[in-house]
């Protein structure tokens, strides 16, 4: 009967380790999460700013010119090479 309650205390014990190594884990994770979440919300801003960047740059270029039909650019160049000859 005492070695059953020893092994029941040992139990215990072992569970209360595990316990207090539990929330030891816990606690750390906690922290790489919080500190990870801010490292991500970081990179989000910056990946804003650099869109932000791009759209301008982008707006600055000229608006290219679009050809009305296909057939007059295949007829305006065999018509000049035809001139130039």
């Amino acid at each position: 009967m005492i070695s059953e309650f020893q092994d029941l205390s040992d139990k215990i014990d072992r569970l209360a380790q595990l316990t207090q190594s539990l929330r030891a884990e816990n606690y750390l994770l906690r922290q790489a999460n919080s500190l990870l979440s801010a490292e991500n919300l970081a990179f989000k801003e910056r990946l804003a700013q650099a869109q932000q960047r791009v759209e301008a740059l982008l707006e600055q270029f000229p608006a290219p010119d679009a050809p009305a039909h296909e057939g007059e650019l295949e007829g305006g160049a065999d018509e000049a090479n035809e001139a130039t000859q």
